[in-house]
């Protein structure tokens, strides 16, 4: 814990110099300032270091800060978990091929939390052949080559990332994942919670986000 508070101060300082401005929406905007995720943390880690390289994990200043704040949220109340963040956006938004969305710095991409046979948190494989891990799909029982959708750890990241953003000022918009399984999230402890604060996207999306959900944050834009 105390590792990560450091480098949440420095981020701090910094960004009260060089402030992040959104403009626009999710769908149609830009962004201005915008600020790298770390590609690692002590119980997160980046999708790929081709993305980080490309450019492809920036986000707006309060997102970020309120991201880091859910994992230091989840490594003292699931020591036990491990979690990866997906696509974001570039530094300056705008569009974000092949995503409809992801274009102001709000958007945020997190593939599922998954247990293998023995039930240990591991993290989803992501590599170039599986496009990234964007290429997965999980059958009907949340199950794919040996691992199966840890609900209990995605839903406490959600309501994690939810209580950040209200810590923060700010809130979160959306959640977008796939409808069918959504039921599994609400049979979790956290399940009230998710219902009383959290909207989920019930409309199916052009593509299926089963191996990953998608988070829009709510944070004020020109």
């Amino acid at each position: 814990m105390k590792k990560l508070l450091l480098p949440l101060l420095i981020f701090s300082c910094h960004t009260l110099s060089k402030e992040s401005v959104c403009y626009g929406s999710t769908s149609n905007g830009r962004l201005e300032n915008g600020v790298k995720l770390p590609s690692s943390g002590n119980n997160f880690v980046s999708y790929s270091s081709i993305g980080n390289l490309s450019g492809r994990t920036y986000v707006h200043a309060k997102v970020r800060e309120i991201i880091l704040m859910a994992y230091q949220t989840l490594e003292t109340e699931h020591p036990d978990k491990v979690y990866k963040y997906a696509e974001t956006g570039f530094e300056e938004g705008g569009r974000f091929k092949p995503h409809k969305t992801h274009q102001n710095g709000l958007s945020v991409d997190f593939m599922v939390p998954v247990v293998d046979k023995k039930g240990k948190s591991v993290h989803l494989s992501t590599h170039p052949f599986n496009k990234f891990g964007y290429d997965i799909e999980f059958n009907d029982k949340s199950q794919f080559d040996g691992l199966t959708i840890d609900y209990e750890a995605m839903a406490a990241h959600i309501v994690a990332l939810h209580k950040s953003s209200k810590i923060s000022g700010n809130d979160l918009w959306r959640v977008i994942f796939a409808p069918e399984l959504q039921p599994n999230l609400f049979k979790t402890q956290y399940g009230e919670y998710l219902k009383r604060n959290i909207q989920f996207s019930t409309k199916r999306s052009w593509v299926r986000h089963d191996e990953h959900y998608h988070v829009d944050f709510s944070v004020a834009c020109q």
